[in-house]
């Protein structure tokens, strides 16, 4: 048996360290751990300062209930204390594992207490509940794992020492895997970061607000989304579309930010943007500045050949600069500008349909518009305010202390 558990632990072990993706690993722990003793439910806290984040659950009462979908929108992430008045946050505070048969007896002087007002709103009865501390290498808890109800064929049981045994060593590796995606998480972010920043300042000088590169880039993702991207590959993309006018950081202002008609001349070196930006972001090994690379060199094609600024025709033009073509019009059409209000939706939409085949790919065309209300509602969850404007007038009002925070 101890030869087993081993095999399992290792096994594990394996699985863990190939996810790098904190949510993803979050839900793999879990799953594992309900494996480990056929617990019907379970929950994931990460410790964070002098607090407790929820950060993933998983029951199969609910799941058969619900289905996964609606149960992960029921139990979403919340913060709580790390205090005593709380199952977990006693493990937390103490890194002791408890095993507990049935939270409903627990002695009236007992340290620790259980609150059953979840259960009693979503119609589940707790019983047995084995709370478990996830160390690091440095014996410093990160989080807590807390599986609830053992299942022996119908009935619940307590889980067993056996059941305490491997899940504390199990906990153990999966500290350690956390912890790890954890700081991938803060390079990926860093590093993310700084693309939206530098994107931001391209914008800021087009007089664009970074709402439009939050806009442009979830509508990019949705359309991706829709074709069949992977959720790598959606996700990539999403970042990917935030450097798409970087290229206007070598456009003069005289150009960029002139108010009446351009000359031909002054077109010519305007639409040098998207060469500007794909030089910017050549030789590069990072698969999202590859991916920025395509989409700043062919965002203005055209699908009937006529656009910049290599007169790309049709599926000639990489999709993702067929994609950012269309959300990158529709943006403008559909937000308000320094220059101008949001057009009604109805307006947008035909005039994203007069360029069908000429400016759009018709096909992905029919996809972005047959997904207008999720277009809207990521419209609605970044739109500019009268604040976003205010920095065009001028930096005066700027308080430099607030910079140095």
């Amino acid at each position: 048996m101890l030869t087993q558990d081993f095999e399992k632990l290792l096994d594990i072990g394996i699985a863990l360290s190939g996810v790098r993706e904190l949510d993803e690993l979050l839900d793999k722990i879990l799953c594992e751990a309900q494996l480990l003793t056929n617990a019907d439910s379970g929950s994931i806290y990460l410790v964070n300062g002098d607090k407790l984040v929820f950060k993933t659950s998983r029951s199969n009462t609910y799941f058969k209930r619900w289905g996964e979908a609606k149960t992960r929108e029921i139990f979403r992430s919340f913060e709580m204390p790390i205090t005593k008045d709380s199952i977990a946050g006693y493990v937390a505070l103490t890194a002791k594992a408890l095993n507990i048969p049935d939270v409903g007896n627990l002695p009236s002087d007992s340290e620790f207490h259980y609150n059953s007002a979840i259960d009693k709103k979503y119609g589940y009865e707790t019983v047995s509940m084995l709370v478990l501390p996830m160390l690091n290498r440095d014996r410093k808890i990160i989080g807590v794992l807390q599986l609830i109800n053992s299942t022996s064929g119908d009935s619940v049981v307590p889980f067993t020492e056996a059941h305490q045994k491997i899940t504390s060593s199990f906990s153990s590796q999966a500290a350690v895997s956390i912890q790890n995606a954890e700081l991938t998480d803060d390079l990926k972010n860093a590093h993310l970061d700084t693309i939206f920043k530098l994107s931001a300042a391209a914008e800021f000088r087009d007089k664009e607000t970074a709402n439009h590169i939050k806009r442009v880039s979830h509508y990019a993702k949705l359309i991706a989304q829709k074709l069949g991207y992977s959720k790598e590959e959606a996700e990539l993309l999403f970042w990917a579309v935030p450097m798409h006018d970087i290229g206007k950081l070598g456009i003069p202002d005289s150009i960029l930010q002139k108010p009446g008609i351009l000359t031909p001349e002054e077109r010519k070196v305007m639409e040098q943007h998207c060469v500007i930006g794909a030089v910017v972001l050549k030789d590069s090994d990072a698969e999202v500045l590859k991916k920025s690379r395509i989409v700043a060199l062919t965002h203005h094609e055209k699908f009937d050949g006529t656009g910049y600024p290599q007169g790309l025709k049709s599926k000639a033009i990489p999709i993702e600069g067929r994609i950012v073509a269309i959300v990158d019009v529709f943006d403008a059409l559909s937000s308000k500008r320094c220059y101008k209000e949001p057009f009604p939706e109805e307006k947008v939409i035909s005039i994203l349909e007069e360029s069908r085949g000429k400016h759009f790919d018709p096909d992905i065309l029919d996809v972005f518009l047959m997904n207008m209300n999720e277009a809207n509602k990521i419209r609605g969850s970044h739109q500019d305010t009268d604040a976003d404007f205010d920095k065009y007038i001028g930096l005066k009002n700027i308080d430099l202390n607030e910079l140095l925070k």
